[in-house]
């Protein structure tokens, strides 16, 4: 991912060549680099440096029924689908027994086993009010049609790992001080210990703010609009899921704002969705300012990109309605459940595995249950860099 400023660049890297070549023997004409990984970054042209490690502090809210006159997806339950720069951030312990610890600077972070899988699921009602007394006893949780026995299970406000990812093209130059508004809202709604970075992007993206709690540093980050080229929504949404694995937080999320197709990104649509569906991986909250005569496949694209991740696809009918759409989806993060399974099935086994969980409770009608679809096991590198 890209930083505007080099000297940060130059400090984020110089340990790597320290390391590697004894800061002064690397040959002129070398272009090598590591083997490459899942890791968007790393496919990048070698001036897409990997971003230095990151140390953070905050977390985002979760949502109220979607504001009048927007056009929420809501994912369906299904079976059968396909800070500062410079710091470091500690690596995320592992093989510990799940429970929630609270660490230092009073930051509460999620401790799993590595074979327990974890699934951030929001309940709503007929209604589309969400319900948010549940215990453990009502939920049911399938990995490929079998039922799971459920191994950990929490229902209270967590800090969480954010990206804010939001469109540079030049369409959206007369939209960024609502849209910015509406993202900065969107910290100030949720929890005081999130940990948020700020992308902005258009043909290429910008890492324009570490992790970090600050609202002055991430609205500064924010009115870096340089408003020209295309759109690599796709490209951006990978880049900021591989870099959310450097918090040490269990719960990542990634808010994104565009208004057209992506024509820019490397990454196509379906292979975006699939490296987002790695264990572990973000849930997306999207919002189309799509207008009434928009294309069918940008939509598409962006409620493909939330339900299979389960988050929501908001496309609004006016720019005003944006500023509501940041606060639902604060509250609706707020207001989820964890759920932890050890699936039945060997990670050995490879291959996608679908996710579908229900919930039952006298009194409360039909629920559904919004979660991500399903993963593929093993595909998250371990966290504390971007490989």
């Amino acid at each position: 991912m890209l930083l505007r400023n080099s000297r940060v660049f130059f400090l984020a890297i110089a340990p790597v060549f320290i390391s590697l070549s004894g800061f002064s023997q690397i040959p002129a004409s070398s272009g090598a680099s590591s083997p490459p990984t899942s890791s968007t970054t790393t496919q990048r042209p070698s001036e897409n440096q990997p971003v230095g490690q990151a140390q953070a502090t905050g977390q985002p809210q979760a949502s109220q029924p979607a504001p009048q006159g927007s056009e929420p997806t809501q994912a369906q339950p299904s079976g059968n689908q396909a800070g500062q720069s410079g710091q470091t951030a500690p690596p995320a312990s592992q093989g510990q027994a799940p429970e929630n610890d609270q660490g230092d600077n009073g930051v509460f972070v999620f401790k799993k086993e590595v074979e327990e899988v974890t699934l951030h699921a929001t309940v709503v009602d007929e209604k589309m009010r969400l319900i948010t007394n549940l215990d453990k006893t009502a939920f049911t949780v399938y990995e490929n049609n079998q039922p799971q026995a459920i191994t950990s299970f929490r229902h209270e406000d967590v800090p969480v790992a954010m990206g804010i990812v939001i469109d540079n093209s030049g369409s959206m130059r007369e939209k960024r001080e609502e849209v910015n508004k509406a993202a900065l809202n969107l910290v100030r709604s949720s929890n005081p210990d999130d940990q948020v970075f700020v992308v902005n992007f258009n043909d290429e993206f910008y890492l324009d703010q570490d992790y970090t709690s600050n609202i002055k540093k991430l609205g500064d980050a924010l009115e870096k609009v340089e408003s020209r080229g295309g759109t690599a929504l796709y490209d951006a949404l990978v880049a900021s899921s591989d870099y959310l694995k450097q918090s040490k937080l269990q719960k990542r999320v990634l808010f994104v704002v565009t208004d057209g197709e992506d024509n820019a990104s490397r990454d196509t649509l379906e292979e975006a969705v699939k490296r987002l569906s790695g264990e572990n991986g973000p849930t997306v909250y999207a919002i189309g300012l799509l207008g009434e005569e928009k294309q069918r496949r940008a939509r598409r694209a962006i409620q493909t990109l939330a339900e299979r991740t389960g988050g929501i696809a908001f496309l609004p009918r006016t720019l005003g309605e944006v500023d509501d759409i940041s606060r639902t989806v604060a509250h609706d993060i707020r207001n989820q459940y964890t759920i932890g399974y050890k699936p039945t099935s060997p990670r050995s086994a490879g291959g996608y595995r679908t996710i579908h969980v229900t919930a039952m409770a006298k009194g409360d009608g039909k629920l559904t249950v919004r979660t991500r679809s399903g993963y593929y096991p093993g595909q998250e590198p371990p966290p504390g860099g971007m490989n």
